[in-house]
């Protein structure tokens, strides 16, 4: 995800409006590496900016994610989290805590995979499931 300033600049080419609700959640975002859902950013925004709407962090998400700042992820049957690392990379889960983790998986598109006939795979994730080092106690 581009910084702070970059985001002002990409909203305003798009047409977009730069609030100063949007700027707060460009800051949050920015080198975020809790992979936050609405709700935690919205939560989060409002201890800094009392007012802000859960519609307007909604909104700038969706708008992030359109604009290829942010990856939405989901994982199980919980709520969507935001991900501003946009680079190439995978994610592993605490079942205990929730956390996640980025992760790079190196020759992950080289895998072969059995079973496809015929599908072709436009993009692909490797989630791994487990406890995060708190969790286990290292």
């Amino acid at each position: 995800m581009r910084s702070p300033v970059e985001l002002v600049d990409a909203f305003r080419t798009q047409g977009l409006k730069v609030t100063p609700q949007r700027q707060l959640l460009f800051r949050l975002l920015h080198d975020n590496t809790q992979h936050p859902t609405a709700d935690a950013l919205f939560a989060q925004a409002s201890a800094q900016m009392p007012g802000i709407s859960l519609r307007t962090v909604y909104q700038t998400l969706s708008d992030l994610t359109a604009m290829g700042e942010l990856q939405q992820v989901s994982f199980d049957t919980g709520p969507a989290h935001f991900d501003p690392n946009v680079a190439d990379h995978h994610h592993a889960v605490c079942d205990v805590c929730g956390a996640i983790i980025d992760v790079y998986v190196d020759g992950a598109d080289q895998l072969a995979i059995d079973g496809l006939d015929g599908f072709r795979p436009a993009s692909a994730s490797i989630v791994f499931h487990g406890s995060c080092a708190a969790c286990a106690g290292t």
